[in-house]
């Protein structure tokens, strides 16, 4: 088993679905992420909070033996997203970005982090991802996961991050903006173009496609029929994944990268069925397992 650094956001967010509503709850991509990798690997933690910051939000993270040496508190308030889902649920409407002490982000790697072998770069801004991938010495293997807003204001930078990573996780609608195309597999061909050895195309509840240089795999969701908050599920998806790989610890392998799409889609199956962190706060490996033997069934073919 081997580390991982994930660099990204810790936030508090505002959630409105057909199920409810709740206010500052726990969120923000690395949060999320960190809750669903750790339970396979050691993670480090590279981000920025505001002296709002609640102890005991960090002790999720430092409980599951989250290293935070690289975690910023600044004097301020934290990120804070509000965003509300309607009907299907398929993607948020943004409320309110109030970024606050992440406005400034830089993130600085403490020298310990700057070995870790396996590297994510969630949701941030590609500049941000530039400096991380410039600190860090001979990684293993690398992901980002990237936003709309940075593919409309910052694509050049984008690009360039493409061309240093491992494997890009990115949702249908994004790839497809990204790349002009209409489907995820023309976009997945488009992005394998731009660097990256493999390509995650998270769809939601028709599950991924993932595109390699050695084809396609291609799975559904696992089925969910009571969807409380789907915030944090592409997130949860990539911790997943990642922790899978930190802990088989072979670099890029391609059957391990599938095992790991597969773990990434039943951690997302957890964090929908509950607001914010809750659902993943409380997930048992036992509880993991039953799921995973469930959706080995569904997809067999005999």
């Amino acid at each position: 088993m081997s580390d991982i650094l994930v660099v990204g956001s810790l936030a508090y967010d505002t959630i409105s679905t057909p199920e409810g509503r709740v206010d500052r709850a726990l969120g923000g991509s690395a949060n999320h992420f960190s809750l669903a990798a750790a339970q396979y690997a050691d993670l480090r933690i590279v981000g920025v909070v505001g002296n709002d910051y609640q102890d005991a939000d960090l002790e999720k993270l430092r409980s599951r033996g989250v290293d935070t040496e690289g975690l910023q508190v600044r004097e301020g308030k934290t990120f804070h997203w509000e965003g509300k889902y309607e009907g299907a649920m398929n993607e948020a409407e943004t409320l309110a970005t109030e970024l606050n002490v992440f406005q400034d982000f830089n993130p600085k790697l403490p020298e310990s982090y700057k070995n870790t072998p396996y590297v994510f770069l969630a949701n941030i801004d590609p500049v941000l991802q530039i400096q991380v991938l410039d600190q860090v010495v001979t990684p293993k293997f690398v992901g980002c996961d990237t936003m709309n807003f940075w593919i409309e204001t910052k694509k050049d930078d984008l690009l360039k991050v493409l061309k240093r990573v491992d494997v890009l996780m990115i949702n249908e609608g994004e790839a497809n903006m990204l790349t002009g195309q209409t489907n995820a597999i023309a976009s997945s061909e488009e992005i394998m173009k731009m660097g990256p050895k493999a390509v995650v195309v998270k769809r939601g509840e028709y599950g991924f496609v993932l595109r390699s240089q050695e084809g396609y795999f291609i799975l559904p969701a696992f089925p969910i029929a009571h969807v409380v908050d789907p915030t944090g599920a592409g997130d949860s998806f990539a911790g997943a994944f990642f922790g899978y790989m930190a802990k088989e610890n072979k670099g890029f392998d391609l059957k391990t990268i599938k095992e790991a799409c597969l773990h990434g889609c039943l951690m997302a199956s957890f964090q929908v069925q509950g607001f914010g962190l809750t659902r993943l706060d409380a997930l048992k490996p036992e509880e993991f397992e039953t799921r995973k033997q469930e959706y080995l069934k569904i997809i067999a073919r005999d």
